[in-house]
């Protein structure tokens, strides 16, 4: 592979039509579909036996009905092989979230009152949620923070956590850690797609869940995708992306530490610069071209930054801020000279401001959620939060008084819409 990176550079008025486009083409995209299906239906009628052959044929660990949940022992024996560093920093990032979390559920009472009308929104927790966490080349003991924790500061009652195992069958240690920090104890060695389905419809040993969160790959994008015709999702969460937005006055050298970072996710992993100065463009090349060829994981990186890396020159400030929301990322950072006034006008699931409000800030320690909508969904979905594990529920009391202040608008909206027993309803509550 070459050892430097080739981003996509462009000039603005040379853009192609589908420049922000994250997705694969519609033929890949409908082959990918299948497959998941397919994947899908065999979890659906064989239940336990399809979850095993697909953990066999993708993972390569052989499972029985019995090992496919973790067991207690798993649990205590994963603080072995954590360090005492690694839980006090689980621990420091739960009570972040905790804080940001328990603040927000605190600020969605609302209760109005209108000429003997009462209205009044009840939160009521979900009864259960399925939380996917991604496994892989690398752990992801954040992501059980970020979602069963927020779940269980929601009122949630049954949480359940499915993680890939590796060739040994074995799950992260760091995540079997989060978990039990979190005070989650049913977690399933089983991921990708066939996950999804069992959390979705269930099988022998996994019951289903009424909600499906988490991120993860093009895969468990597809199947989340795919079986929310028949259950709550949270978001379409896929291979993450950033998108700086800067001027002329950012640091080169920071922005391109940042598209590394994002780009060590994997090689679908997006890593994208906006701005209206062709200098700190190209300054932004030189600093990826050195800093590359000296990093861990630099395969990795290459592959990602020369498949989905770009860099965008505009003509001025108004047409990147246009440009940024068309795309609308995942996780966007303005580092420009007015960042704080200018993120009033930006779209994304998530936006940082300033030179010291990078991604793997939010992603640790800020206590914001860091499963956010990616692939352009940033335009109408927001990141998880305790809300998503609510129902909304309106109470409506209206006093008689109240009732006959109203109900000459009822009988003209109901005659309207040709629904005259509506407003006989009404009428009835003033006959002897």
């Amino acid at each position: 592979m070459q050892n430097q990176p080739t981003l996509k550079f462009w000039n603005s008025n040379q853009l192609p039509p589908d420049w922000f486009r994250r997705q694969q083409t519609n033929q890949n995209q409908a082959e990918l579909e299948a497959d998941i299906k397919t994947i899908i239906n065999r979890v659906r009628i064989e239940g336990d036996q399809a979850l095993l052959d697909f953990t066999q044929k993708f993972d390569k660990a052989i499972l029985t009905p019995t090992t496919i949940k973790i067991s207690p022992s798993e649990i205590k024996e994963a603080y072995q092989q954590v360090t005492k560093e690694q839980v006090v920093a689980i621990e420091f990032m739960k009570q972040r979230v905790s804080i940001f979390q328990q603040q927000l559920l605190t600020q969605t009472n609302v209760c109005a009152f209108n000429e003997g009308i009462m209205v009044q929104t009840m939160l009521q927790p979900l009864e259960s949620v399925g939380c996917y966490v991604p496994g892989g080349q690398a752990a992801y003991p954040s992501t059980v923070v970020m979602t069963a924790l927020v779940a269980k500061i929601a009122g949630v009652k049954r949480i359940v956590i499915c993680s890939p195992s590796n060739a040994e069958g074995k799950v992260n240690p760091l995540v079997l850690v989060a978990a039990d920090i979190c005070g989650i104890s049913e977690i399933y060695r089983v991921g990708g797609a066939q996950a999804i389905a069992a959390l979705a419809y269930g099988t022998q040993t996994i019951v289903p869940v009424h909600k499906i969160v988490g991120p993860g790959s093009k895969y468990v994008t597809a199947a989340k995708v795919i079986v929310s015709q028949d259950i709550a999702i949270d978001m379409p969460a896929g291979p993450s992306e950033v998108l700086i937005i800067a001027d002329q006055y950012a640091d080169a050298r920071l922005i391109a530490y940042d598209m590394i970072s994002q780009a060590e996710h994997g090689t679908d992993s997006v890593s994208g610069l906006i701005t209206p100065s062709q200098k700190l463009a190209q300054d932004v090349q030189a600093w990826l071209t050195k800093l590359v060829a000296m990093t861990p994981r630099a395969e990795k990186i290459l592959g990602s930054l020369t498949k989905y890396g770009f860099i965008i020159v505009c003509t001025n400030m108004e047409e990147a801020i246009n440009l940024t929301n068309q795309f609308a990322a995942e996780h966007l950072e303005v580092m420009t000279n007015d960042a704080k006034k200018l993120s009033q006008r930006l779209t994304a699931g998530l936006i940082l401001v300033g030179p010291y409000s990078s991604v793997p800030l939010s992603d640790y320690a800020s206590g914001t959620n860091h499963v956010l909508p990616t692939s352009g969904f940033a335009q109408s979905f927001s990141g998880l939060s305790a809300m998503d594990f609510m129902r909304r529920v309106s109470i409506v009391e209206c006093s008689k008084e109240g009732l006959e202040k109203v109900r000459t608008h009822v009988k003209v909206l109901t005659d309207t819409e040709n629904l005259p027993n509506h407003s006989k309803a009404i009428d009835a509550r003033f006959q002897p």
